[in-house]
């Protein structure tokens, strides 16, 4: 997809985005065509019972769709999903994504920074290491919103 293309139906999203009381919401996925793990992790979600839409887009496209929902380096991770009102930022586990879904926090999404090993997508349970899942407030601030192991 070119990156005008990308850009123009962007703009379009914030108009035709699903409400997240649609409860057929579809997570729409954008990530590097080269990346693996953002694979692994749409296979994940799959799995969980999800319909997602993946789209490959190239590395400039992909930081200014993360920098119009406002996250920032420090909560990025490698690809970036939006299901409903809320974005889902990096390896987010598909349960804290259903708890998002279920419990309609005021917030903008969640983020799982970075790309840890045990999280979905990379090593799964067991890797080696613990992650957060970020849950992201309207001022951009973030609180943990589950932790896992």
């Amino acid at each position: 997809m070119k990156r005008r293309t990308f850009l123009i139906s962007g703009a379009a999203f914030g108009l035709a985005r699903p409400s997240f009381a649609d409860a057929n919401a579809v997570i729409q996925v954008f990530k590097s065509p080269t990346c693996g793990c953002c694979s692994a992790w749409v296979e994940h979600v799959r799995q969980a019972g999800f319909t997602v839409e993946a789209q490959d887009v190239n590395q400039d496209a992909l930081y200014a769709f993360k920098d119009r929902l406002l996250i920032t380096p420090e909560l990025a991770g490698c690809h970036t999903a939006i299901i409903g009102d809320f974005f889902v930022e990096g390896h987010v586990p598909a349960s804290d994504i259903d708890r998002l879904l279920a419990e309609r926090p005021m917030a903008r999404g969640l983020t799982v920074p970075g790309m840890p090993m045990s999280s979905p997508g990379m090593g799964g349970p067991g890797a080696g290491d613990t992650f957060d899942t970020l849950l992201v407030g309207w001022d951009g601030s973030t609180t943990v919103y589950s932790s896992h192991s």
